[in-house]
């Protein structure tokens, strides 16, 4: 007996057949459609408050390039730069004390972060102020002597207040910094006959600088709002002459909306400075370095029309 061939069958070794492309059904998340919804309605809701409320909108751009706001903007900056120096300088300087063996160093550096960052600033700017009904004169023969009063101006009371507060949150984001670096580096430095100071400086620091930098950037930002608390101590800046002109103006809630304006323009022009400062102490940790601002506007905006494959 024969069996029958099926002569519709191909050849033997004929390969198989391709795999049918699988239709992917993309899950339906209503529940973020709802939450979009909602939050559309609450800021349309905002909005329409705000539209229909009795505010003089026109007067921000009219007082927007003001010269005492332009002069308020300089000082809030400066009194920023000023500050973080200084609270820079005392965190390495707490940090290094801190880490010490020596237990009194450590033990008056714990103390300095344990009050500093346990008190509010404004209490600290106000205690700072009113010293002088505490003490009538400062004597420092042979260099200074004069009254608590005159010694101790507006300005000196805002860099002391927010300088040395930010020395004891910089205190702690240095410390963590150098701790993060792996204590066999400073093995290898010391046992190539490095000095201690030299080992910081040419392999610790720069090292504990990716961990450093991050929070130290956030820092610089909120010490450029913190400096509107000044304005209690009768220093001027850009708080404390927008509350001028809108007592004088009669227009105060508005003048509030500019100083809030300018604020996010500066917070925004350091969070860019933040991003690349970060890129940069990135290098050599990360393979490949985050796209800048720039970077990622080409890839999305001139992009647009182009298939995926990248044939024109």
């Amino acid at each position: 007996m024969t069996a029958d061939i099926d002569k519709t069958a191909g050849p033997l070794n004929s390969p198989p057949a391709p795999p049918q492309p699988i239709k992917a059904i993309p899950v339906r998340h209503y529940g973020r459609y709802v939450t979009a919804l909602v939050a559309l309605a609450v800021l349309a809701a905002i909005v329409y408050a705000f539209s229909q409320g009795r505010i003089n909108w026109q007067a921000v751009p009219d007082y927007f390039f003001d010269h005492r706001i332009m002069t308020g903007v300089g000082k809030t900056l400066m009194l920023t730069v000023l500050s973080m120096l200084i609270g820079i300088a005392g965190g390495i300087v707490l940090a290094v004390m801190r880490l010490s063996k020596n237990p009194v160093t450590s033990g008056i550096a714990w103390f300095y972060i344990w009050f500093f960052r346990g008190t509010p600033v404004l209490v600290q700017l106000f205690l700072w102020f009113n010293l002088g009904l505490v003490f009538e004169y400062i004597d420092l023969m042979p260099i200074y002597k004069d009254y608590w009063s005159n010694f101790m101006t507006p300005l000196l009371t805002a860099l002391l207040g927010l300088g040395l507060n930010e020395a004891a949150y910089m205190a702690e984001i240095c410390r963590a910094g150098l701790l993060a670096v792996d204590e066999g580096q400073t093995e290898a430095a010391h046992a190539l006959g490095m000095s201690h100071g030299k080992t910081l400086r040419r392999i610790i620091i720069p090292q504990a600088m990716r961990v450093i930098v991050p929070p130290t950037g956030n820092e610089v930002i909120n010490m450029l709002k913190t400096t509107s608390l000044v304005a209690a101590v009768q220093y001027p800046e850009l708080f404390r002459y927008a509350q001028d002109i809108g007592q004088v103006s009669g227009a105060p809630v508005e003048m509030y909306f500019l100083a809030a304006a300018w604020y996010l323009i500066l917070t925004s022009v350091l969070s860019v400075g933040q991003y690349y400062l970060e890129r940069y102490y990135a290098r050599g940790s990360s393979r490949q370095l985050p796209p800048t601002p720039w970077q990622k506007v080409k890839a999305n905006v001139f992009s647009v029309g182009r298939p995926k494959g990248g044939m024109a």
